[in-house]
């Protein structure tokens, strides 16, 4: 009777966390699962502004848009530099996190302040922040090339209107916003850090760079994963950077502008469709890394 009374128990149990979890699930069906359908619908049609209708397939088999995206010269472009500026941006925002968290705990007193200092940049909207770094790179009235006509260097750099020199303004924008998020979320790995394990490693007679190295990155792993998974997704998913800068000219176009400017100012919905279902998939792709990775960290973790 008692084993009875406790399966009872547990459908009873599982009933009321499936009825608790469902709406949730139904919510999140509509929300996120309806229109990703309804894109991969539309990305193997032949739809555009110019031919109106969903009457047939993107021969072949559904797969023209597919097919025009892989041989287009503008796809693998806008794929490159969106690879270039996911790498480039990501790791200087780990290696400026990092020593931003290092540097805020370590501080003893006003912890609260200094972090609400570092996060202001993050708070700022993306496009307000673009038009801000947009106005400092000016090539008259910049505060850059001011700078660099005070220090004798040349000033009359096109910073948004050649290459490479507009992706390099994209990434300093990008590092110079999202860095003090990488910084939080490193701090609160660092926080979980017992100081007793410092105070041993001390006793034992390790430098401060020994114990960076085989204390602070080893526990500080999981930490780090977290922070790049969500860097990594939003850099591979840029939009209104290059947007507000350039417009994607002078080598900025990136996957998700790509697709925006077909789907909305070409009008040719089935192949920007296609483009933003590559886009879907390259981000998933690397999330399914990103996640493999972090498990040997949850393992040791348990």
């Amino acid at each position: 009777m008692p084993s009875l009374s406790l399966k009872s128990a547990r459908r009873s149990e599982q009933r009321l966390a499936v009825a608790m979890v469902s709406p949730t699930l139904i919510v999140m069906v509509l929300v996120a699962a309806f229109p990703i359908g309804y894109a991969v619908w539309l990305s193997v049609q032949e739809f555009s502004v110019q031919n109106p209708g969903l009457s047939r397939l993107a021969e072949p088999f559904g797969l023209g848009n597919y097919i025009t995206a892989f041989t287009s010269p503008k796809f693998w472009a806008a794929l490159r530099t969106t690879v270039v500026f996911t790498v480039i941006s990501v790791s200087l925002e780990l290696v400026l996190g990092m020593l931003m968290a290092l540097a805020m705990n370590a501080f003893a007193r006003g912890k609260a302040f200094i972090r609400a200092v570092v996060l202001v940049p993050w708070s700022v909207l993306t496009v307000v922040a673009a038009i801000m770094w947009r106005s400092i790179f000016d090539p008259t009235l910049g505060f850059v090339n001011t700078v660099l006509g005070a220090a004798g260097l040349p000033d009359d750099t096109v910073w948004l209107g050649s290459s490479p020199h507009a992706l390099i303004v994209m990434i300093v924008a990008d590092v110079w916003k999202t860095a003090p998020f990488m910084a939080l979320l490193l701090l609160a790995g660092l926080q979980g850090i017992s100081r007793e394990t410092y105070e041993a490693a001390s006793v034992d007679g390790a430098t401060g760079w020994q114990t960076f190295w085989r204390i602070t990155l080893p526990l500080l792993r999981p930490a780090i994963l977290v922070a790049l998974v969500f860097r990594t997704l939003d850099a591979l998913r840029v939009f209104d950077l290059p947007f507000v800068l350039t417009n994607g000219s002078y080598d900025t176009n990136t996957l998700s502008l790509l697709s925006y400017q077909e789907l909305q100012q070409n009008g040719i919905i089935g192949y920007g469709s296609a483009l933003a279902v590559i886009t879907f998939v390259v981000v998933m792709a690397v999330s399914l890394i990103y996640i493999r990775l972090m498990k040997p960290g949850r393992e040791a973790n348990a």
